[in-house]
């Protein structure tokens, strides 16, 4: 079978590799049907990830179908369809016991620390995956996972419909979490400096789209909140000045939620956060959000047609890499099919 495997920053190859084989037997093998491609993906590709390793397949937003299943696998069928939960969690550490599996102390995720997806077939544990109907496309279905970050992001915000959310950046993620926060019925700004992102916020129900090379941020936040802030900001461009910029955007007793992985330094004072008693909380990945998310898929609450842009077949990886790296090109979710 064929593999997309990043032997070294900027090195990606089409590998053959052995079919891989069910050895417990609670796995399940996986024809893989489609994966779309996320911001990890390309930072692993060009090596500016801080927790990857290499060689790595990679890809995490994957969605297949069941070909072969372990003699204890019962909640399942061959031909199901399912997508992966790439969270490897040990399930006995204090995180794991407190019900945050997303940062256990032995975490490793899938196309991060272990091979991803992007391969045409792969052997799963029959907890790593969920079923999904039928009628999802395969393109829809690999939507499921980014969207699961956008769950626990709102979660980590306890983003109630009396929040005025203001998320920075309108790149995929930041997208998917301005569809999320839509649904609590919240007040959602966002800002971006390229004009077609924030077309998109706007046709997905953002009630202000800010353009940071043409106004003040700051200035434009206090305007829209009779100078308060914003109650919840959501820093989704992930930079060192970024993080520095929210803690100004965010009114007293606020929230700060952070989604990088820069190791950069950021410039912030104590003061900034203890005199107004802020909240700052990291959100990686998900926990257990699956099952919610793949119920507003199926019941219609989320709809994630308009956010597929371009589709390739696996082996233009290259092609596909390069319309995401060049930042003229107009794009959302790319998806690779399999």
């Amino acid at each position: 079978m064929k593999a997309l495997c990043v032997q070294t920053p900027h090195h990606i190859v089409i590998e053959e590799r052995p079919m891989p084989v069910i050895a417990l037997p609670t796995e399940v093998l996986i024809k893989v049907k489609a994966g779309g491609i996320c911001g990890s993906d390309v930072h692993i590709y060009h090596g500016s990830s801080s927790v990857a390793t290499y060689p790595r397949v990679i890809g995490h937003e994957i969605a297949g179908e069941i070909v072969e299943m372990g003699k204890e696998v019962n909640n399942f069928s061959v031909g199901d369809h399912v997508i992966m939960d790439p969270v490897i969690s040990c399930g006995q550490c204090y995180q794991c016991r407190i019900g945050r599996r997303n940062v256990c102390s032995k975490l490793q995720v899938r196309s991060v620390h272990v091979d991803g997806g992007y391969q045409e077939y792969i052997v799963m544990p029959r907890e790593n995956i969920y079923h999904i109907p039928e009628n999802l496309s395969w393109e829809e279905a690999i939507m499921i996972e980014p969207f699961t970050i956008a769950a626990q992001v709102c979660s980590r915000a306890e983003i109630t419909k009396h929040d005025t959310v203001f998320i920075m950046g309108a790149g995929p993620v930041g997208l998917s979490i301005l569809k999320m926060v839509k649904l609590y019925d919240a007040t959602c700004f966002i800002s971006d400096v390229m004009p077609y992102k924030l077309g998109y916020a706007k046709q997905y129900g953002a009630d202000e789209i800010i353009n940071a090379k043409e106004v003040d941020v700051r200035e434009k936040i206090l305007a829209l909140t009779e100078n308060n802030g914003a109650t919840v900001v959501i820093d989704a461009a992930c930079t060192s000045k970024s993080f520095e910029q929210a803690l100004s955007y965010v009114c007293a007793a606020g929230r700060v939620i952070t989604l990088g992985f820069g190791k950069e330094p950021s410039a912030i004072s104590q003061l900034s956060i203890t005199a107004r008693e802020i909240d700052v909380r990291g959100s990686r990945l998900h926990n257990n959000k699956f099952p919610t998310v793949i119920e507003y898929f199926t019941s219609g609450k989320l709809e994630v047609k308009d956010m597929i842009s371009h589709r390739f077949p696996f082996t233009q990886i290259d092609e596909a890499l390069r319309l995401i790296e060049n930042p003229s090109n107009e794009n959302g979710k790319v998806v690779l099919m399999f």
